[in-house]
């Protein structure tokens, strides 16, 4: 990536970022209202900060096909809320145990291992509220948001997101080819991306050809952003992270850099984000976020 597209890529992802981040505030009930204790948890982890990958390609997407990124923000903002509930629960004992997540202590470490459990709960559910309220969205068709409610279930249900947190718990101290290993990682990973771009879209009217490119697209920066994040586990800078790093290995997780080797992982990234951009050749300008956010994901350091 170029200094200049660089730039224009830092001030378009701070940008969304900030309209997300106030979304995301006035969509959680304040401290003043019971029980207190669940909505401080829940506003805890929710706008603890965040690269909001998944809510910003659900408008980058929508713009790409035509849409505009405000119609479609309670939609990008559910996504965040699944997104969340996932990193709660996956920080927990049960799970990885982890202390810190985005630079402070993580949720069942301040509130409670139960507080932390029903917080992710209400997450969860209460993404599916924000895609269904329709006076939210109203310049959306409703059968455009079922569609999406859809998508967006089973994106994060067994045959996704959980499907592949189940895998990974499954996988620790085995050996996995590389065939199981991608299978996991579409899932865990990938489903969530994935169905974030497809719904930025549908929302906004794509035609069957560009769901089908965004589509493509999406399956291939999913994988690549999650090899990437395996590499910044082995490599990468606690700091910048704010989280520790060698933890993979620690538990015995098979990743594309323990199978492959670090540079050949780096390869295997390389190539599929250029697939990704070449899958945005039909789009004009206005999918030039989404080509610059395919190549930062190579390049992040957190």
């Amino acid at each position: 990536m170029t200094r200049n597209e660089a730039l224009l890529l830092k001030e378009y992802l701070a940008e969304r970022k900030a309209l997300i981040d106030e979304a995301l505030a006035g969509f959680v009930p304040g401290e003043g209202i019971g029980p207190p204790d669940l909505f401080r948890a829940a506003r805890y982890s929710l706008l603890a900060g965040g690269k909001r990958l998944r809510p910003i390609l659900c408008l980058a997407a929508a713009e790409a096909v035509g849409g505009e990124a405000q119609s479609v923000l309670p939609v990008a903002c559910a996504l965040e809320f699944i997104h969340t509930y996932s990193l709660i629960h996956d920080d927990l004992p049960a799970m990885d145990n982890d202390d810190y997540r985005r630079g402070r202590l993580t949720s069942h470490k301040v509130f409670g291992e139960n507080m932390a459990i029903l917080s992710g709960d209400a997450l969860l559910t209460e993404a599916f509220h924000l895609i269904a309220r329709r006076e939210l969205s109203p310049a959306i068709a409703p059968e455009r948001l079922l569609a999406v409610a859809a998508e967006v279930a089973a994106a994060a249900g067994w045959f996704g997101m959980v499907g592949g947190q189940v895998l990974d718990v499954q996988a620790e101290g085995r050996t996995l080819d590389r065939e199981a290993l991608e299978r996991l990682q579409r899932l865990k990973t990938g489903a969530m991306i994935l169905v974030s771009l497809r719904a930025g879209a549908i929302l906004a009217g794509a035609s069957e050809l560009q769901l089908s490119a965004l589509s493509d697209y999406g399956k291939r920066i999913g994988l690549a952003f999650q090899i990437a994040d395996d590499i910044l586990n082995v490599e990468g800078d606690p700091a910048l992270m704010g989280k520790g790093t060698g933890s993979d290995a620690a538990r015995g997780k098979v990743t594309f850099p323990s199978l492959l080797g670090v540079e050949a992982s780096r390869a295997e990234a390389g190539a599929l984000i250029g697939g990704a951009v070449a899958a945005l050749g039909a789009f004009d300008e206005r999918a030039d976020p989404l080509r610059r956010i395919a190549r930062y994901i190579l390049e992040r350091d957190s």
